[in-house]
């Protein structure tokens, strides 16, 4: 029950916000169920994963998702995510620890900062790599928009593949820089991404037998639950005080893992 409540407290991370629940599911089963980043990490990817596989085709219901963006960014994150698991696993358990802290210290002052009133705005024009056309919805494919995307599945993939995130805090503010998609439909092509990321990371885990079972089902069975209800509660909180709590609740877990980490 106690794993299960964890998996929803990443579910609602993911379905409020369309990032987070990765850089936040790593610290709950580290510190809560003492596992190594190495052991975590597919069990993180498994329910963040499943979760955003959820929201994202509740996404695609609604129009909400670029589905061919999506694809080639998902597409080059699969392909990187096996070089971060090696990389990952060349890194003795403390510095991968620290790393990680680092990592997710980083995305929980940036979440901060972004979250303060009168922070400055990303504004879409069509200087962008990736313009949305106005009368299909579809994004027009240049050179440079492709670059940019590839860019952005490459880094979501390695972290993936790594530090067990699904990439989201990447992909949400590249998707934001490079295209002049809504809020909504960033969120929801980012979740799809995710998803397939994800997918590719678990089935690397779970073939060399890097995968704990007994604990990813129940944490995967209640990320998905909290993705359901996260996705009801989409629009009715204000995104800004989300991503304030995320990020503060971020920077605690990241000292709290430092400390433990050296300390034993």
């Amino acid at each position: 029950m106690v794993t299960a409540g964890l998996g929803a407290l990443i579910g609602l991370a993911l379905a409020l916000t369309g990032a987070g629940g990765g850089i936040l599911a790593m610290p709950l089963l580290i510190l809560a169920l003492h596992l190594t980043v190495v052991q975590a990490a597919p069990i993180a990817l498994l329910a963040v994963g499943l979760s955003a596989a959820l929201g994202a085709l509740l996404a695609f219901r609604q129009r909400q998702l670029r589905y061919r963006a999506a694809a080639l960014i998902g597409t080059v994150g699969v392909l990187a995510a096996p070089l971060g698991s090696w990389v990952a696993h060349q890194i003795p358990v403390r510095p991968m620890t620290a790393l990680f802290a680092a990592v997710l210290a980083a995305v929980a002052i940036r979440m901060i900062r972004d979250a303060a009133p009168g922070a400055a705005a990303v504004t879409p024009d069509r200087s962008m790599p990736c313009v949305q056309d106005g009368e299909r919805g579809r994004l027009q494919w240049t050179a440079p928009c492709a670059r940019a995307l590839i860019g952005t599945g490459a880094l979501s993939g390695v972290l993936s593949g790594a530090l067990g995130v699904g990439g989201g805090f990447v992909i949400v503010p590249a998707l934001a820089r490079y295209t002049n998609l809504t809020a909504r439909s960033v969120v929801g092509t980012s979740l799809a991404v995710i998803a397939l990321v994800s997918a590719g990371s678990v089935a690397v885990a779970a073939v060399s037998g890097h995968l704990l079972w007994p604990m990813a089902l129940p944490f995967a069975g209640g990320a998905a639950l909290g993705m359901a209800t996260g996705s009801r509660l989409a629009g009715r909180i204000a995104p800004g005080r989300l991503k304030q709590a995320f990020g503060l609740l971020s920077l605690v877990a990241a000292a709290i893992m430092v400390q433990r980490a050296w300390a034993g």
